[in-house]
């Protein structure tokens, strides 16, 4: 799907634009994906203002964002990135896996006042509101996007009460060549789209099902839940250690990648060789 990436500071109408373009796409009968940061957010039961002083978090929470839309993205359709989107590096990552599965992607940036944006925000819910601290900091670390970097291009840029270009950015989006994919950005054989999705769901399945059975009190070897034919001995278990496990068979497994099948088995014997 042709991806269109939305940026801009807090409050400054990314969730309005990608709706306004969700029901445009939708009008002229595509098929629309919204892959949303907040609902990431909300779904990983992360406080909103914590969330964004928590560098680890952040970084989980952009490798489940970037897995899902490079799990949903084809030719055809259209995927829309609902998200801050600040770090030009993470920009870059997401344009290198567009190209990859050579799909067309546009940026659309929301520009705005900053006294603007702040008011907008005491106007929330006070469940969606920034702090002061919070809002500066983010506001102070975005990396805006430049029309000139390849992976920014092309670039629309909207101010609140404009109206957004659809056409162009449709235009854009199916009337253009992909960008050929290079060496540096075609994926390997093991690593189809949904891999690193896969890994992720799958490991972090199976270490709370083992938190689960050591919160309940559970001793020696259990059976994990969704995966009856595995077993560990959790004795020597914590929440912490098990979380620390499986991010580093994360970091191993995306340089050494396993087949998709064997993921359940591979990491419970990682498990249980790292917990004896």
């Amino acid at each position: 799907m042709p991806l269109i990436v939305i940026t801009g500071v807090p409050c400054s109408g990314k969730t309005t634009r990608c709706k306004e373009l969700k029901q445009f796409f939708e009008n002229i009968g595509k098929e629309v994906h919204v892959v949303s940061e907040y609902d990431q957010i909300v779904k990983a039961n992360f406080e909103k203002n914590s969330f964004f002083s928590d560098a680890a978090a952040e970084k989980h929470i952009r490798s489940l964002l970037k897995s899902e839309v490079l799990r949903l993205i084809t030719p055809k359709n259209v995927v829309i990135l609902d998200a801050l989107n600040y770090i030009k590096g993470f920009r870059y990552e997401l344009y290198c896996g567009s190209k990859a599965n050579k799909n067309t992607q546009c940026t659309i940036h929301t520009e705005i006042n900053r006294d603007e944006a702040w008011k907008f925000n005491e106007n929330r819910p006070e469940l969606e509101k920034y702090n002061r601290d919070t809002f500066d900091a983010l506001v102070m670390r975005f990396e805006d996007p430049d029309g000139k970097n390849r992976w920014d291009s092309p670039l629309f840029v909207v101010f609140p009460g404009q109206e957004l270009d659809k056409n162009a950015v449709k235009s854009c989006l199916f009337d253009s060549e992909p960008v050929i994919p290079n060496m540096s950005t075609q994926n390997p054989p093991l690593n189809s789209t949904n891999f690193l999705y896969d890994l992720d769901q799958v490991t972090k399945k199976i270490t709370d099902a083992l938190v689960k059975s050591k919160n309940m009190g559970a001793q020696g070897m259990v059976k994990i839940e969704d995966f009856p034919h595995l077993s560990v001995d959790i004795s020597n278990a914590t929440a912490q250690k098990l979380t620390i496990l499986r991010r580093q068979y994360l970091s191993y497994c995306k340089l050494h990648p396993p087949d998709t099948k064997q993921i359940p088995q591979l990491f419970v014997q990682y498990l249980i060789t790292s917990l004896q």
